[in-house]
């Protein structure tokens, strides 16, 4: 019996280390991305939660404009604020029109995509990305 409690301990602590370590990883590989949105668009995304799990960002995007070509892992956002959008995913995407609403919640999978507020207002998301 204690043998396999062993076993076991051992084992489970293999498996969250290396959980960790490809956590670790891959946030390794998201700070060298020189597409990051918090590189490319530092005037426009702040970094609120950072950690091996997830990175939670929270996104303004002035009414009339245009962001330049960047990268988001894949995750949750909720829209905070009424807002349309249109964005596209690159590199040969076509331009796709969102109309958000207060609470809004979606998903989107990893992607290097352009995003044009064209709407009235500013937008404000709250965005959770999934690091593993």
């Amino acid at each position: 019996m204690r043998n396999r409690r062993r076993r076991f301990l051992i084992g489970f602590g293999c498996i969250v280390c290396l959980i960790v370590a490809a956590a670790w990883m891959r946030a390794s590989a998201l700070q060298n991305d020189d597409q990051d949105v918090l590189k490319v668009i530092p005037e426009n995304y702040k970094l609120v939660i950072d950690n091996p799990f997830v990175r939670v960002l929270e996104a303004h995007i002035p009414a009339g404009t245009e962001e330049k070509p960047h990268r988001h892992l894949r995750g949750i956002s909720v829209c905070m604020t009424e807002y349309t959008l249109e964005s596209r995913i690159l590199p040969d995407g076509q331009w796709t029109r969102n109309e958000r609403k207060l609470g809004t919640v979606y998903w989107s999978e990893a992607s290097l995509h352009q995003v044009r507020n064209v709407g009235k207002t500013m937008s404000h998301t709250i965005r959770i990305e999934l690091k593993y």
